[in-house]
């Protein structure tokens, strides 16, 4: 039976020129051993999986190499690049940090390192996960990092930087390892199908290099899984299955139900994918995601942030169009907040529904006053916000209309008050133009205010409608996240001193000051719910009341001695050595 090798390590880079994703820093390397300027030792600090312990082993190889080609690769046919390849080179030598981090184990380094290598120019020494090594280890290691022999080179790699001190820092060339873009990994894996002679879909493979977070290694030890599991035939479904990976189909059926204002197929949608086994968070992070490329698509340049294939790319522009700029920020705000409270909820299912309600709302319910900061309340007819709004129109435009035939009528006196005594011509003009200022502001105050009372809504409430609208104001403004004014709002029960006065309690001067910000917020609030737009309320503070301080004996014989003198005397004829 032939012997299976996984193909993190069937397809390990041998070269520089296969390393996937880190240009730069392979570039930098070949160009130090084109010119002869390495340095004493190296730092190689990422995430895993991303060609630390690989670009490692390149470079010792190619230092080594008896005869470089002209891109300066290794010939892979010399002794020292033969003794490489079958993992038994003297003069390479790797060694794990994790198990090898004290003072001993430095200390033995130490004094191999001042022997020079049998082949090749260099002793290479590679240890890994370097941030392991204690703080005495460390130390011990400072001296011969910083002048080691000069057959001596070092190569750190670690995922930790932040973990070395910053004496081993200052004496390493850092070379910082970046991820490894989506892209990148679903060509390498297009590669390695090809020369495996395994179907695929592309779309499985964009999969695949989403779930690894930018490993190439974790890419390659999934891609080998996943052939099992599909026998050579990678489809998008299969992924999907065998790695619990919520299909992004879904996300785009609900935004479209939600833009077709279906919101009883939006909930059994997300039944669906509640009966399909997947997670609450793992649904609404998905959904955020989903949000944040249709964001990225209402702009062309940057559609190329999003991680997909070309098809779907084309999905995402065209639901895109269906949503505006606002909407979308809301919606992710939304989602980031549920998110937020999904581990400490107690009906995590509860909280999804409640965020989709909250979005679907977002994308239909439109306040009555645009410029103005107003809650809107479900109860609320659309059709009568509209008629309202018209009649106001029309109110308007008849004041305006009485205040244009005013001014008319004032300039024609005017005129006849000129021509007829031209001698006092500018003191009565002043006087007649600062009249007719003041009778047209009168008469349009008095229009304007005639018309207000006449649309102002009136309706009578008791302490129980009262009681009822506030508790529904107060859950009104937690859902939108103002829980200080929400508590100060529940503190206590506001009264109904006289028709229209309402009284409001709060235990502190902070709390007043809250409330007095969003008085005009609160106000227009309960004056919608009660249709009466005559509210006024005043706020006052509980004054707490002072606690009895605890009498101790000395308190209690300086009251007996302030209503008898006479204790004093008799305490000092007694001889008693009172405590006080």
């Amino acid at each position: 039976m032939k012997e299976y090798v996984v193909s993190a390590r069937k397809y390990r880079p041998d070269s520089f020129e296969k390393v996937v994703g880190q240009e730069s820093i392979t570039k930098t390397l070949t160009n130090a051993i084109r010119d002869h300027q390495l340095a004493q030792s190296f730092l190689f600090c990422g995430p895993r999986g991303v060609g630390k312990t690989t670009c490692a082993r390149i470079l010792a190889k190619s230092i080594n190499c008896e005869s470089l080609s002209d891109n300066l690769e290794p010939c892979d046919s010399c002794k020292s690049c033969i003794g490489f390849n079958e993992s038994n080179s003297f003069n390479i030598h790797e060694m794990d940090a994790a198990s090898n981090n004290s003072v001993n184990d430095i200390r033995k380094l130490i004094d191999q390192v001042r022997f020079a290598p049998q082949v090749g120019k260099y002793s290479v020494y590679i240890i890994d996960e370097v941030h392991m090594l204690s703080s005495g280890a460390f130390n011990a290691f400072l001296k011969t990092l910083e002048e080691p022999p000069s057959h001596a080179k070092f190569i750190l790699a670690t995922t930790e930087k932040h973990k070395i001190i910053p004496t081993i820092l200052s004496r390493c060339q850092i070379f910082d390892f970046k991820q490894i873009k989506s892209d990148d990994i679903v060509g390498y894996l297009t590669k390695i199908a090809n020369l495996e002679n395994i179907q695929f879909e592309k779309e499985a493979l964009f999969l695949i290099a989403q779930k690894a977070e930018g490993s190439l290694r974790d890419a390659l030890s999934i891609f080998d899984r996943l052939l099992s599991y599909s026998s050579k035939n990678l489809t998008k479904q299969n992924v999907l299955d065998h790695l619990n990976i919520l299909d992004s189909e879904y996300y785009f059926k609900i935004l479209d139900e939600v833009n077709n204002e279906n919101f009883t197929k939006v909930m059994l949608i997300l039944d669906e994918i509640f009966k399909n086994g997947f997670e609450g968070d793992q649904f609404i992070n998905g959904f955020a995601i989903h949000l944040r490329n249709l964001l990225m698509s209402n702009s062309d340049e940057t559609v190329s942030l999003i991680e997909e294939t070309e098809e779907i790319k084309a999905e995402y522009l065209t639901q895109s169009k269906n949503f505006n700029y606002e909407f979308l920020v809301k919606s992710l705000s939304l989602c980031n907040e549920c998110d937020l409270q999904y581990k400490g909820s107690k009906n995590q299912r509860l909280l999804i529904e409640l965020c989709l309600i909250r979005i679907f709302s977002a994308k239909h319910v439109r306040s009555e006053k645009k410029n103005s900061k107003i809650f809107l309340d479900p109860s609320i007819n659309i059709s009568d916000q509209k008629n309202n709004k018209q009649k106001n129109e029309l109110d308007s435009d008849k004041i305006e209309y009485k205040a244009d035939l005013i001014e008319k009528k004032e300039n024609i006196q005017e005129k006849d008050i000129l021509i007829s005594d031209k001698k006092i011509k500018t003191k009565e003009s002043k006087t007649v133009s600062i009249t007719k200022k003041s009778n047209r502001s009168i008469a349009s105050e008095q229009n304007h205010s005639e018309n207000d009372v006449d649309l102002k809504r009136s309706e009578k409430f008791n302490q129980e409608q009262l009681k009822q609208c506030w508790d529904k104001t107060a859950r009104h403004i937690k859902d939108l996240g103002k829980s200080n004014l929400f508590i100060a709002l529940k503190s206590f029960e506001p009264s109904l001193n006289q028709q229209n006065k309402i009284q409001i309690m709060v235990y502190s001067a902070v709390q007043k000051e809250l409330i007095l910000d969003s008085k005009e917020f609160i106000l227009t609030f309960l004056k919608d719910l009660l249709k009466n737009d005559f509210i006024e309320f005043n706020i006052d503070i509980v004054k707490e009341k002072k606690e009895n301080k605890a009498i101790t004996s000395s308190d209690k014989f300086k009251i007996m001695l302030n209503n008898n003198p006479n204790l004093s005397t008799f305490s000092k004829h007694l001889g008693l050595d009172l405590d006080y």
